[in-house]
């Protein structure tokens, strides 16, 4: 699913006569070849591949490419590294690893962590304390990555959970996300609504987590337990261990102890009241309203998003940082995500370019310019906390856009989309959970998720996969993201993310409050019509309160947090729910935090019809941005 993923495509391009197994020999030998020079220790900075430079996602130079050492002095096998016989793999503790990937040398492989491997009864007030930041922080959290590899079970993991509702002919979460194109979004996708175009692969639901009952393993822990946990910090211990990786062989630059991006964000340190990050590492803050559905607190999880422009965008003319110019080319940079894109990606009131040491950089309606980062963590629910903003993270999503594509770049990338879709190429992706996986738009992710003991781990491969599907090629989105699209106008928008005072404003184009319209469409308050609490509260009798859900429109007493935050009650059995997850380790067949099976979602997709367009319930008028003016009118 790495660089092998893309023989597929190069077997449909190459002349009949050069395709026999003789070229197939070739081929397959000159992807060892390179792998063999350029993943050393996980490494793909730098090294070219069949024209393709591929780059670690925060832009390592040169000095950080894998070079051969004499006489294999060293060598990286993707679990422990050796040097001399002498095992560096810094995540030892006599003998055994503190992560359960590698005991006294032996990988113990990710199928046998599943559910039999868990005891329901394990899961109690001692085990749900949480880790404190001394005690658990010299850990490798790289070990199950590695020992994973690229093994993938679910090919099509791009494919998330939610798109397997069963929509009854009357449900219809699906508009939120498959919509008209609208440049630079070439995926015209709102047909997706009309029915389920799987891969023989997708037809089966490999999500099983929906369908599991875990009600026995909730009640097993206590509130007292489940605060103590979503209390406790995992993400400086992150930061502190992945830095030990880093520095692991100080001796040797050409084998750095990680490649990937190490989280540079103090959050402890704070943000300035324009949302700035008083680190001086150059993130800054800002103020969302969250997308529909799966998004809202109510649903299992709360976040934030900090953005970073590259360092030129921070420096005045003379090549000096400058908050002044940074502040400047973020508000030019929000003018062309906020606004709808023309068909020529024009906008006569934008600057034609970016200001100081980014003088050179033209200003692209719709697009961000290359190197923008994006960090964001997926968090508990805390019942006390603003917003309920729970200390402990369950996920760190890291992107970076490392190549910016022209207008006729990005039409041939969805050309490409469509055409593979089409043929039944199964989706792939070029890098590696150690660099982070590359999507065709020029966009690097990678992620960390808790382990077992609440430790922020890397992602394996195939858990990388559940992010690239809706960073990739879905008709919503603007430039592959979600969030900043969404931000609260001007300087309100700028600070840590905070929900007070954000009315459920339409979409772009939309008469109605965005919410109150997902909810008449949905019929419930997430896709799966799961969440008991919001069918209680806004479906009485079963039919929708819209006077209620117009209170929070900004003509009435409430803003968003009325619709979408869920009561304390619902909020620990959340954490608790998504708690079982973490100690069964077992992402890959979902991380939905549900609080009983589902009863509305598909297991076999046996026909492709949605039954939605027989009845009149296909919408094509789904909009990420938003009419913040709606308020004013």
């Amino acid at each position: 699913m790495t660089l092998f993923g893309a023989r597929s495509r190069e077997l449909r391009s190459c002349e009949p006569s050069s395709c026999g197994p003789r070229w197939f020999l070739r081929k397959r030998l000159s992807i060892v070849a390179a792998l063999s020079w350029c993943s050393l220790s996980g490494v793909l900075t730098g090294c070219v591949f069949d024209g393709r430079t591929l780059e670690a996602p925060h832009g390592l130079d040169s000095g950080n490419r894998a070079t051969a050492l004499d006489g294999g002095a060293e060598r990286a096998d993707g679990g422990a590294r050796k040097l001399d016989g002498a095992t560096l793999d810094g995540a030892t503790l006599d003998g055994a690893t503190l992560d359960g990937a590698t005991i006294d040398g032996a990988t113990v492989d990710d199928a046998t962590i599943d559910d039999a491997t868990i005891d329901d009864a394990t899961i109690d007030d001692a085990q749900t304390n949480g880790t404190d930041a001394g005690e658990l922080e010299d850990y490798d959290p790289l070990a199950v990555a590695r020992s994973a590899g690229d093994r993938v079970d679910n090919p099509e993991a791009v494919i998330p959970p939610q798109c397997y509702t069963a929509t009854e002919g009357r449900s219809n979460p699906c508009w939120a996300c498959h919509t008209e194109a609208r440049f630079p979004n070439m995926m015209g996708d709102f047909d997706l609504q009309t029915s389920y175009a799987f891969s023989p692969v997708a037809q089966t639901n490999h999500w099983v987590n929906l369908f599991a009952d875990n009600g026995p393993s909730v009640r097993a822990i206590s509130d007292e337990a489940i605060l103590r946990w979503v209390r406790t910090d995992n993400y400086a211990p992150l930061r502190r261990a992945l830095l030990r990786r880093r520095s692991a062989f100080p001796g040797f630059p050409g084998f750095p102890g990680f490649p990937g991006y190490i989280p540079d964000l103090d959050l402890n340190a704070g943000f300035d009241e324009d949302g700035f990050a008083r680190d001086g590492s150059g993130w800054r803050a800002f103020r969302y309203k969250p997308f529909v559905g799966t998004f809202w607190p109510t649903n299992g999880s709360t976040d934030d998003v900090f953005i970073r422009l590259p360092p030129a965008f921070r420096m005045n003319a003379r090549g000096q940082i400058d908050l002044e110019t940074y502040r400047a080319n973020l508000t030019i940079l929000e003018a062309a995500m906020t606004r709808q894109a023309t068909s020529t990606g024009a906008d006569a009131e934008l600057p034609p370019h970016y200001e100081g040491a980014a003088s050179d950089v033209a200003v692209s309606l719709g697009l961000y310019p290359e190197g923008v980062e994006f960090l964001h963590s997926v968090r508990y629910l805390d019942p006390a906390a603003p917003d309920m903003m729970g200390l402990r993270m369950k996920e760190l999503r890291y992107s970076r856009k490392a190549r910016f594509l022209d207008r006729w770049a990005i039409q041939r990338a969805y050309e490409r989309e469509i055409e593979e879709k089409d043929e039944g190429v199964l989706p792939t992706f070029s890098g590696s959970p150690l660099v982070g996986l590359r999507n065709r738009f020029g966009w690097q992710l990678q992620a960390y998720i808790e382990d077992e003991s609440g430790r922020l781990r890397l992602q394996t491969h195939e858990e990388h996969l559940s992010c690239m599907g809706c960073h990739s090629s879905v008709g919503i989105t603007a430039d592959q993201t979600f969030a900043f699209p969404r931000k609260v106008p001007g300087r309100a928008g700028w600070g840590y993310q905070s929900l007070a005072g954000i009315p459920d404003v339409p979409q772009v184009g939309h008469a109605e409050p965005e919410y109150l319209t997902y909810l008449r469409r949905v019929g419930g308050g997430d896709e799966f019509r799961a969440n008991d609490e919001m069918l209680t509260r806004f479906f009485p009798g079963g039919r929708l309160a819209e006077a209620e859900l117009r209170r929070a429109d900004g003509q009435g007493d409430q803003d968003i947090r009325f619709i979408v935050l869920p009561s304390p009650s619902r909020a620990l059995l959340l954490n608790k729910a998504y708690r079982v997850r973490v100690a069964r380790q077992d992402f890959i067949k979902g991380r939905d935090a549900l609080l009983a099976p589902a009863d509305k979602v598909l297991r076999v997709v046996s026909e492709s019809s949605t039954g939605l367009s027989p009845s009149e319930r296909v919408y094509r008028d789904g909009r990420l941005r938003l009419d913040w003016g709606a308020v004013d009118r």
